[in-house]
């Protein structure tokens, strides 16, 4: 699950105005919110009580209303709850104006869903504070035209807990001869494992499909040994590798990260907001950036993967980048090091240092959490 100081820089990435949290019953949504906003909120809170009703409470001024009611006849398993209109064509309706007069430019609402999409005094109240503040809002992962035109919404980012960063493929690249180097880098041990083991780390959990391309037979006995898909090749070349991994998981994927296994310093937050940043935005190419240098991992969308797979001899991913500079986006990593990769033992040694001198900041590594500022 994607951390709240990722979420956070994916949507500030992204430009876009409202955040939408949903997922099936069960997925965190409340849990999440409360994460990403520490603090109470102005905005509303709904709540059932059990063979009861539905109640929901402007946060501000505390006032709560009735706004669903137990319904012991309906054999449907889904909607239990009846919805008292009165009570949100004027009680909820003024909530939300409400809303719009405080001084905070964040809106919470926990959460939308069944029985808001039966008003649409209240549909419409949504819709013009949505138009002057930043919504924050749990939506309940349930097929209803309103829900559904909420998510669609051009200026929201979507979260859906479920599969929070979608379709996605990644091909390690770990096919280099390591000349520079003088012996295959990848096994070289940093900080106590293999210098490829830092990236197979970082991008565990991830990605729906995940494929280690690589001339080694060491690194896919390495690879085997956890269980991480592995194509091992005879071809010298990169576009060799760029088709032969694609032909292997582009017909299953919605886009495709491309990971060098020699860049052990990106973290896992920063691959999780790039994927978050694509799924939201899926008609780009993204890649981390620190100030002006670019890097990797890039992710492409599917429409390039016709294009990946046929690369002029000896070349990469670049040559699309250059052909479409105006569909390249870029997120800024947290720490420029995340761009560093080895190409020598005195990088290598450098970089283990590096990561010496970290050991002790855990936040650099695993814990750069951090929340929304209303």
């Amino acid at each position: 699950m994607p951390t709240a100081s990722c979420i956070w820089k994916s949507f500030q990435t992204s430009g876009k105005k409202h955040l939408i949290l949903t997922g099936d019953r069960g997925s965190g949504k409340t849990t999440l919110l409360s994460a990403l906003f520490p603090c109470p909120m102005p905005g509303l809170t709904s709540w059932a009580v059990p063979k009861q009703g539905v109640y929901l409470k402007d946060n501000f001024s505390s006032k709560t209303v009735q706004i669903g009611r137990f319904n012991p006849d309906n054999t449907g398993t889904e909607n239990r709850m009846l919805p008292v209109l009165d009570a949100f064509s004027q009680t909820g309706v003024s909530f939300l104006r409400a809303c719009a007069d405080v001084s905070s430019d964040w809106i919470t609402i926990d959460e939308i869903g069944y029985l808001e999409s039966t008003c649409p005094e209240y549909q419409n109240a949504l819709s013009e504070l949505m138009a002057c503040k930043h919504l924050l809002m749990v939506v309940r992962k349930q097929k209803l035209p309103f829900l559904d035109s909420l998510l669609a919404q051009q200026d929201v980012f979507v979260l859906d807990l479920d599969q929070p960063y979608g379709n996605a493929g990644c091909i390690l690249m770990a096919s280099g001869q390591g000349r520079r180097f003088g012996e295959n880098k990848l096994l070289t041990d940093l900080a106590g494992k293999p210098l490829i083991q830092w990236a197979l780390d970082a991008s565990a959990g991830l990605f729906t499909h995940r494929l280690v391309v690589t001339v080694h037979k060491e690194i896919e006995q390495l690879c085997l040994s956890q269980d991480i898909p592995v194509l091992l090749h005879p071809f010298p070349d990169r576009n060799d590798m760029i088709r032969l991994g694609m032909g292997e998981i582009s017909s299953f994927i919605d886009r495709c990260a491309f990971l060098p296994s020699d860049q052990p310093m990106i973290l896992p937050e920063t691959i999780a907001s790039l994927l978050l940043c694509a799924k939201n935005l899926p008609d780009f190419i993204w890649r981390p950036c620190s100030s002006d240098t670019v890097g990797s991992p890039v992710i492409f969308p599917s429409c390039f993967f016709e294009e990946l797979k046929n690369l002029p001899p000896k070349k990469g991913g670049n040559v699309i980048v250059s052909r479409y500079p105006n569909l390249v986006r870029t997120l800024p990593v947290s720490y420029s090091e995340e761009l560093k990769d080895i190409d020598t033992k005195e990088e290598l040694l450098a970089v283990s240092q590096y990561l010496g001198q970290q050991s002790s900041n855990r936040c650099w590594r695993f814990d750069d959490c951090g929340a929304f500022a209303p």
